[in-house]
């Protein structure tokens, strides 16, 4: 691996480190709103909705009518993905527990792997999938005996979240030449639409309005700007490694919050994980071929 494609490696996978980083508070953020998911999808959407037109129309150059059509496709597509993961991310978090959540979240490598070899054609290294089976390890360790309790529903919201989101990560690295805060955009207007018949937020309390604006307005946006923009410098499947990152501090945060210390389990678990995404990024690997786009 060249210097060039080095230096872009390591910024796909700071990146990819920062933006999950900042989306796991986004547990934190709907647990202290106490609000229902449906109120809670809506508000996000509604506050990062003209976040992402501004900033694209102002900075990005990509947001020009032509570059536009050129991509409606797989922005349509891409904003259809991201508003399916991040509602049924937040229903999930409002119906189970945090833990069971994020660690389902952390199952992304494997389907961001699969979905990039078996549709887009994207070889993965064979120590990224020994990397991925690291982390399958360290997800069995957590989730030992937990899925289902307490709501079997929860557990089944949060798989469509990482499924909807390990295909996403494949069309961004698939059409790199994409706006990033148009498809954002359109995966807010996508939420609102989903959400705008059953959300009520007139009956929200003030707490409920603070959660989410810091989680709309500032978190939410930055991380998944910062995850959206990381398959532009690295495969997929090595963006995805960071995808535990979640998993390891959101159940931190929960600690600070709420003074919920996280089980042995979870923190010997969380130890693996870290050890997976470790191993599979910071030794030298081959360069991963993808088919070109015709």
């Amino acid at each position: 691996m060249s210097a060039p494609d080095a230096d872009q490696r390591r910024r796909g996978w700071l990146l990819a480190a920062l933006g999950m980083l900042l989306v796991s508070t986004d547990s934190l953020f709907i647990r202290l709103s106490e609000a229902a998911a449906w109120d809670m999808a809506f508000l996000v959407a509604l506050f990062a909705l003209p976040i992402m037109v501004g900033l694209a129309w102002r900075f990005d150059e990509r947001a020009r009518f032509d570059q536009l059509l050129t991509h409606r496709r797989p922005l349509l597509t891409i904003g259809f993905l991201a508003g399916v993961s991040q509602t049924a991310f937040i229903a999930a978090v409002t119906r189970t527990a945090v833990a069971n959540v994020v660690t389902i979240v952390a199952a992304a490598p494997i389907l961001a792997a699969l979905v990039g070899w078996l549709v887009f054609g994207e070889r993965t290294s064979a120590r990224v999938w020994r990397a991925i089976g690291v982390t399958v390890v360290g997800i069995v360790i957590v989730v030992a005996g937990s899925i289902g309790s307490p709501t079997l529903d929860g557990d089944l919201l949060a798989m469509l979240a990482i499924a909807a989101f390990g295909v996403s990560i494949n069309v961004w690295r698939r059409y790199p030449g994409m706006s990033v805060f148009v498809g954002l955009a359109v995966s807010a207007a996508f939420m609102l639409a989903f959400s705008a018949f059953f959300a009520d937020p007139t009956s929200l309390d003030r707490r409920a309005w603070l959660s989410a604006l810091a989680m709309g307005l500032l978190f939410n946006p930055l991380g998944r700007i910062c995850h959206a923009t990381a398959p532009r410098h690295a495969p997929a499947s090595e963006v995805a490694l960071f995808t535990p990152v979640e998993t390891v501090a959101a159940p931190i945060w929960a600690w600070f919050a709420f003074s919920e210390a996280p089980p042995g389990q979870t923190v010997a678990g969380a130890l693996v994980i870290l050890t997976g995404v470790v191993y599979g990024t910071v030794l030298p690997f081959e360069r991963p071929t993808v088919r070109p786009v015709h």
